[in-house]
């Protein structure tokens, strides 16, 4: 099955660098608001509330994925690639102070996946 989230090698070394630095529980949350909430930010579990119109995406580096439902909605024909870029992440994500940020890329499901997404129950 196609996976709807998925990271990059330099994205899964910065998620172990911070499994290191904050422990093993994070989290990933992209809820499309204005400034830094556009970008998938990295949080502990204890600094955000994951409700009712969170979709979770899947894992990456073995840390829960979530988006909001009006960002699904605009992005769920695609498969979300979670990459590094060179910045600042945002103010409240945890690498925020590395010189890194997190960054969302995405390619379109092919016609086959969509399928299988669909038959599958998860879209």
């Amino acid at each position: 099955m196609v996976e709807r989230v998925i990271a990059t090698p330099a994205t899964l070394e910065l998620i172990e660098q911070l499994k290191q630095r904050y422990g093993p529980a994070l989290m990933f949350h992209q809820s499309g608001g204005c400034c830094e909430n556009s970008a998938p930010n990295c949080y502990l579990p204890t600094d955000l509330t994951i409700g009712a119109y969170d979709v979770h995406l899947g894992d990456i580096g073995g840390v829960p994925f979530y988006i909001g439902a009006a960002q699904y909605e605009y992005w769920k024909h695609t498969q979300l690639i979670i990459d590094v870029i060179a910045g600042e992440g945002g103010a409240f994500s945890l690498e925020s102070n590395t010189g890194k940020a997190f960054h969302t890329r995405s390619r379109l499901f092919t016609d086959a996946e969509w399928n299988e997404l669909q038959a599958a129950g998860l879209v």
